[in-house]
């Protein structure tokens, strides 16, 4: 059986993912897709605006075979780690052929050169990086910066190597095939040329919109019928049946009266989070202080070092509470888990093969015992019901994953 694997967080799922999956099928040619996913929290800081059940089963319904749980600790991390999460637990499932992913340059050797060198780190590299960081330029940029100056000579490469950096789905597709080098994973890589808007485009456009204009929308407006035309036609009737049964979406602004209740109760450890340094959590709590809404306290906090996303993320790991949890030691362990969200038939062989090939344990029912990074999911899902009436505390323990037949795909 050939199975490849997509990484995604379907915040919301749109056409543009549909069209990640169909490429994805015909590029491996697989005869599986497993898709491991980003859970109530995605990697920007926001809440999903579907729960993860709702988001699996949607996916299952648009093509995918098996969906995965990413870990929260994983998906509310940078691209490195969010990466080297995802790759680790397919890698450990020993029966994954191929990973794609979407890029905007869609040319898997040029991020491949790149990623090379990332790992390994060459000398006059890490000298320039730390002049860059020392001036107070945000890692990100200090890391393009030091890649064009270590291809000063070759003036193609270097000018290819800052187009390829600032862009977003090339920066990530650069952290899975690292995390695949430094796993020595047997994993093949395929990418596809990226279709649609920006994911920071907050217009709708026709076919590819992205997944902010259409959260965007469904803040603002109460037509559901005008996003027809930009999603899969499952998810878009996912959408009007939740809006009959009065579905609660899930944003951003809804966690920052609970962040800031958070702050004035005492609780100041924002300097237990890896992303918090050099005085930023006071810089945190000032702004909490007299900021209402979501966008204009991360637009207060951020700055050319500390990013939107970055901010965010830190906003809501203390929202959940990551920092009551040894995050050094976790992120430098592996999962020896996964955690079905949803399948159909074919999946269902898929995990029997993994069953055979792997030791890592399959979870479609939560154990007794949980460990660390198993009980941060299940507080990350006790925080998300605080913003979607939809979801019980303790949903984690009631639910069991949706096993879907006869999809269209």
């Amino acid at each position: 059986m050939n199975v490849s694997a997509i990484v995604v967080e379907y915040n919301p799922m749109h056409n543009g993912h549909l069209y990640h999956i169909k490429k994805t099928k015909k590029l491996t040619n697989c005869d599986a897709l497993v898709c491991i996913m980003s859970g109530n929290f995605v990697q920007r800081g926001f809440p999903s605006i579907l729960d993860k059940w709702t988001k699996a089963n949607m996916a299952i319904s648009n093509g995918v075979d098996l969906v995965i749980e990413l870990p929260t600790l994983y998906s509310l991390s940078s691209a490195e780690f969010f990466s080297f999460g995802a790759v680790s637990i397919l890698d450990s499932l020993n029966i994954i052929n191929s990973i794609c992913f979407g890029s905007e340059i869609g040319n898997i050797n040029a991020l491949q050169d790149i990623a090379t060198t990332l790992l390994e780190e060459p000398l006059e590299y890490k000298i320039l990086l730390k002049n860059y960081l020392d001036k107070g330029i945000s890692f990100a940029k200090a890391r393009n910066l030091a890649l064009v100056e270590l291809n000063r000579d070759n003036k193609i490469m270097s000018e290819n190597i800052n187009k390829i950096l600032s862009l977003s789905n090339n920066i990530l597709g650069i952290e899975y095939l690292k995390s695949l080098l430094l796993l020595n994973s047997s994993i093949k890589p395929f990418t596809i040329t990226r279709e649609g808007a920006d994911y920071k485009d907050e217009n709708l456009h026709e076919e590819y919109s992205s997944a902010s204009s259409i959260r965007k929308y469904l803040k603002e407006n109460k037509n559901i019928n005008i996003l027809k035309d930009f999603l899969p036609l499952e998810g878009f009737l996912e959408f009007k049946r939740l809006i009959t049964k009065g579905y609660n979406f899930s944003m951003e602004d809804s966690m920052i009266n609970y962040i800031r209740y958070k702050y004035i109760s005492g609780y100041k450890n924002l300097h237990n989070l890896i992303d918090v340094s050099e005085g930023l959590d006071n810089r945190i709590y000032k702004s909490l202080e007299k900021n209402f809404t979501y966008d204009s306290l991360v637009g207060e906090i951020k700055s050319k070092r500390y990013a939107y996303s970055r901010i965010g993320r830190i906003l809501c790991q203390y929202f959940i509470g990551f920092e009551n949890y040894d995050l050094n030691s976790l992120l430098k362990s592996t999962p020896n888990y996964m955690r079905v969200l949803a399948s159909n038939e074919m999946g269902l062989k898929v995990l029997k093969k993994i069953k055979k090939h792997s030791s890592t344990n399959i979870y479609t029912k939560l154990p007794k015992n949980t460990n660390t990074l198993l009980s941060l999911d299940i507080k990350a899902t006790n925080a998300y019901s605080l913003l979607n009436n939809n979801i019980r505390f303790n949903e984690d323990y009631f639910r069991s994953p949706t096993i879907i037949k006869n999809t269209i795909y």
